[in-house]
């Protein structure tokens, strides 16, 4: 039978295999292709392949954020972040694709310690998503490694263009 620290496991082996997923996708990719490829499915201002790399980069720091308010603190409200706006604020499609990705490391390697460090009844800590409601440790490495799905998805898809 399949235990709750059994699914914890699982989730943070995922976190790890997104990395090595990403760090194969972006092999050969040219910094051409890297900011001139878009997702056409999102029209002609759907993101490229640097946009979608520091968006996980972003987000894995605001999910980070987020964890540690709820070990922190009983029941926190969880900030809410526009993604769009935040592609635009910070240029994402000026910056370099693989410093975005090694930033992206580091701060996931953070992110599995952090995930590993906790005990069973930190896991289910919560605190108020704001899109959610009720959102637990458990909720939060499950949202990590859907989201890397949904984006690993993407970037494949836009890079299937070449």
């Amino acid at each position: 039978m399949t235990t709750l620290a059994d699914v914890h496991r699982s989730l943070i082996a995922q976190m790890q295999r997104t990395l090595d997923t990403l760090a194969n996708v972006l092999v050969g990719l040219t910094p051409e292709h890297a900011h001139s490829l878009r997702d056409l499915s999102d029209g002609p201002k759907g993101w490229t392949p640097t946009e979608v790399i520091c968006h996980l980069r972003d987000f894995d720091g605001f999910f980070q954020a987020r964890a540690q308010l709820i070990v922190q603190q009983d029941n926190p409200q969880l900030p809410a972040y526009d993604h769009e706006a935040l592609a635009i604020e910070r240029r994402y499609n000026e910056q370099d694709i693989d410093q975005a990705y090694d930033e992206l490391r580091a701060s996931r390697l953070r992110f599995i310690a952090f995930f590993q460090g906790l005990d069973a009844q930190q896991w289910e800590r919560q605190g108020i998503h704001p899109e959610r409601g009720p959102f637990s440790l458990t909720d939060a490495a499950i949202q990590v490694v859907g989201h890397d799905l949904v984006h690993l998805e993407q970037l494949t898809r836009i890079l299937a263009q070449r």
